[in-house]
């Protein structure tokens, strides 16, 4: 074959002035200077302690990229954290942007209504302060670059829903819990946790960002403040005016009309001098809770980088053996149960000697740490769980999965035995806020056997809202109330058994529609308390409950009557909640 190019692949003949140019050219590049390579790359081990100590921290965090709901937005300022800092400043995200006027309104209008309203009792004032610090914390994650997002949604409204109860009920049990409850929800809504860690310690994050927030919020108002000097002296001028019309006009109108000074009473706090140093401090407590949660809004620690690495797995006889012994154990128990559970009062009696309600008292509570324990067995047990593939997998549900369904029915158990003993001897705040506990730990059971079906990703913020549905569930349905009505339903059926006056006389308001039912003398022995507190105190309508306010409103229809000196008669001779008189005193529960 020959070496010269066809006809086909020959150029096609160029002008003279085509090949001076192309001659041109070439001496161009010959006289240039050759490309020097590539600087060699920095060494490996340069890099290595930030990306390691990034890789320790931060597994398990969610992926950047456009679906990561922690993503920041392009203009959002960030320096970059050197591995000796500490670990909450190397889980914490770039510093946020600068403050923004719409954040600082809302965090000073939280800490004014903290100051005039929260000073008084809890009611609806904490809806009215909680308002203004979410609308806070909506505004810094906007302008940081974060969207809202699915579960972010679930817990704020879970935790404004929670609020509601300290605006419905008197009972300060319930309102305690559905108070730490929104706290805790709304900690979570700011930082979004989603691993077992990161919802633990999400649920108390937000103490981190208190003195964060407030040096942001510092740095905020004096860049704004240098920038704008005009623009904040006219603000503080339209303001100062504002107050001095509302002042000086409100007290003419209210002077000229008594109904419009009723009226202007109601509505605004009762504020004294005498006061100033308390309303102060709420008003830095708003303060500071609100720059806190707009901090943590737009620069959320990831609590998620935190992680705990899985236990060794171990082989699947040396796993299972002792967890099919449990379960032959459970099931013993619950098949000796099952004729006593379902079999009622006489079947208790036939089978221990005992009445139902020693038998209830019996074993109530070792029922209960029994499902506390079965909890932390299943826990441990998954840590240590063997991973090698398909038939591991089914061995563990299948081990998990029957002891969970024997947990099942030992929380019916307890549940049980509890429905027997109040039927004896009525129902009290231990005895209902237990059994809800217990009723609590079956629902987490039940999400347990759901995980091991559909998959556990989503099974830790499922508990966190379990739990939190629970609180509310318990401070709705008024357990003074459903005290009082079951107390009050015993005395009614059995009348000659009487009622459990030095108890119920120190319920809450809730407890008044029920006890109010109660003849004479017992009903005014049993309100007696309640009326001193609910018509001689002057609580403001933002610290008042509805179930004061509908306490108040019958005993001022149905005043108590007489001195209470048939009370004591009552409260020595009348049938005592679970007393027994060789006993030293109350039963526990």
């Amino acid at each position: 074959m020959s070496d010269q190019p066809s006809e086909a692949s020959r150029p096609p003949e160029q002008s003279p002035e085509a090949g001076t140019q192309q001659q041109q050219q070439q001496q161009q590049q010959q006289q240039q200077p050759e490309p020097q390579s590539p600087a060699p790359a920095a060494p490996a081990a340069t890099a290595v302690p930030d990306q390691a100590v990034k890789a320790t921290v931060t597994a398990g965090a969610p992926p950047a990229g456009p679906g990561n709901p922690w993503q920041y937005g392009a203009g959002a300022p960030g320096a970059r954290n050197s591995p000796g800092d500490g670990v909450t400043a190397r889980l914490r995200p770039p510093a946020p942007p600068l403050i923004r006027p719409a954040v600082l309104w809302s965090v000073l209008a939280t800490a004014v209504v903290s100051a005039l309203f929260l000073g008084d009792g809890l009611g609806v004032n904490l809806l009215i302060v909680a308002v203004p610090a979410a609308l806070a914390a909506f505004f810094a994650a906007r302008s940081a670059g974060r969207r809202l997002r699915p579960w972010t949604a679930t817990w704020a409204v879970g935790g404004l829903a929670l609020l509601a109860v300290p605006a419905l009920r008197d009972a300060g049990w319930p309102t305690f819990l559905a108070v730490v409850s929104a706290f805790a929800l709304g900690s979570l809504a700011l930082h979004g946790s989603r691993s077992w860690l990161g919802v633990l310690i999400g649920s108390l994050g937000l103490f981190d960002s208190v003195v964060p927030g407030i040096i942001w919020g510092v740095r905020g108002i004096r860049a704004r403040a240098d920038g704008s000097r005009a623009r904040w002296g006219a603000g503080l001028r339209t303001t100062a005016v504002a107050v001095v019309l509302l002042v000086v006009f409100g007290t003419l109108f209210a002077s000229a009309d008594a109904a419009f000074a009723d009226l202007l009473g109601d509505l605004m706090p009762d504020v004294s001098l005498g006061e100033g140093p308390w309303r102060i401090f709420l008003f830095a407590l708003g303060l500071a809770g609100a720059l806190a949660a707009a901090y943590a809004a737009a620069a959320p620690v990831r609590w998620d980088g935190i992680t705990v690495s899985p236990g060794k797995p171990r082989g699947r006889v040396e796993w299972a053996l002792p967890l099919i012994v449990l379960n032959l154990l459970f099931a013993a128990f619950i098949a000796l149960q099952l004729v006593v559970l379902l079999g009622g009062y006489e079947k208790v009696r036939a089978e221990t000697g005992l009445d139902h309600a020693e038998y209830a008292r019996q074993g109530f509570w070792q029922l209960l740490w029994a499902t506390l324990l079965t909890l932390l067995v299943i826990a441990l047990a998954l840590r240590w769980a063997p991973r090698g593939g398909s038939r591991d997998r089914t061995l563990v549900r299948a081990v998990l999965g029957t002891l969970c369904v024997l947990t099942l029915v030992v929380v019916a158990s307890a549940l049980r035995r509890m429905d027997l003993y109040v039927d004896e001897y009525g129902l009290t705040r231990l005895r209902i806020s237990v059994a809800a506990m217990e009723l609590w730990l079956g629902v987490v059971l039940v999400l347990i056997l759901a995980a091991g079906v559909f998959g556990a990703r989503f099974l830790p913020r499922a508990i966190a809202v379990s739990a939190a549905a629970g609180v509310l569930a318990f401070g709705l349905i008024s357990p003074d109330g459903l005290i009082a009505e079951q107390n009050v339903q015993r005395f009614e059926a059995r009348e000659s058994a009487g009622i459990d006056i030095d108890y119920v006389k120190d319920l809450s308001a809730d407890a008044v529609p029920a006890l109010d039912r109660l003849p004479e003398p017992e009903r005014s022995c049993a309100l007696r308390i309640i009326h001193r507190e609910v018509l001689h105190t002057d609580t403001p309508w933002y610290a008042t409950s509805w179930g004061e306010a509908r306490a108040k409103e019958i005993l001022e229809k149905r005043p108590v009557q007489g001195d209470g000196r048939a009370c004591y008669r009552l409260g020595t001779d009348g049938f005592r909640d679970g007393y027994e008189p060789d006993d030293d005193g109350y039963d526990p529960y």
